[in-house]
């Protein structure tokens, strides 16, 4: 059982390093690989509504969200904005990202849609379902860094992390839009009406972690962006690196 990090307006420093302490021994379970199982998989998916092959895909990425052992992101890009239709919900960042992962990622490389990316280590064609769980189940069998999430007292969240790291990570608060239904009115898909799962709204770096114990504070501020309805975070390797954990944030009950 994964412990939270508990963050008071009274207690701060006492609750987190208490916390941390639990969250160092978790991180050594998992290093053994006895948490690997319910370390969430990120599947990143690259897409456009200006793609005609990507429906199915955007379809699935609706049903794999489903499962919470899963945090599915999905990430319009730019580049068949040329194709007559300007995708309404791209963005460049998204764009870039897939750029970067198509130099590093072991299987499926290049830049296309649709594509999932599972972890940042492995591509696949958005809509081969058999082959993505497959990778799904590879992916599992790595443990990572302890990730622990608790509601903060007044809103926002705190944000534990403990065990080892061989390189330096960044911490990302993504905000998604849960559900986006997009009519197309133009290009490829045009006339269709398509269903878009967890869009990246905008994404904010909280910052670097290299191992160890640390802890990080996410105030509600930080969750009042514009179009987004959840947020999800990711331990990732910069750069189009692997992503080594994640959590999806509960609803903030303050």
């Amino acid at each position: 059982m994964r412990l939270p990090v508990l963050i008071t307006a009274l207690a701060v420093s006492m609750s987190v390093a208490a916390v941390m302490a639990h969250a160092a021994g978790e991180s050594e379970t998992a290093g053994s690989g006895g948490n690997a199982a319910q370390r969430p998989v990120v599947l990143e998916l690259f897409t456009s509504q200006g793609c005609s092959s990507c429906p199915p895909a955007d379809r699935l990425a609706g049903k794999l969200a489903q499962d919470p052992s899963l945090v599915v992101i999905t990430r319009p890009v730019t580049y068949w904005d040329r194709l007559g239709w300007k995708d309404t919900l791209a963005r460049p960042e998204n764009t870039a990202l897939q750029r970067a992962y198509s130099r590093r990622i072991s299987t499926g490389k290049g830049v296309y849609t649709p594509q999932i990316v599972i972890d940042g280590q492995y591509g696949v064609i958005g809509s081969r379902e058999k082959e993505i769980r497959t990778l799904i189940s590879r992916t599992r069998r790595s443990a990572g860094p302890a990730l622990a999430v608790e509601q903060a007292e007044g809103g926002g969240f705190g944000i534990g992390l403990s065990g080892k790291a061989s390189y330096r990570l960044e911490l990302v608060l993504v905000a998604l839009d849960s559900t986006e239904r997009v009519a197309i009115g133009r290009g490829e898909n045009s006339g269709r009406h398509i269903a878009y799962t967890n869009v990246v709204r905008a994404e904010r770096r909280l910052g670097d972690w290299r191992g160890g114990t640390q802890s990080f504070r996410i105030p509600a501020s930080q969750l009042s962006q514009a179009g987004a309805d959840r947020y999800a975070l990711l331990l990732r390797q910069p750069d189009g690196g692997v992503v080594v954990a994640a959590a999806m944030l509960p609803a903030d009950r303050n």
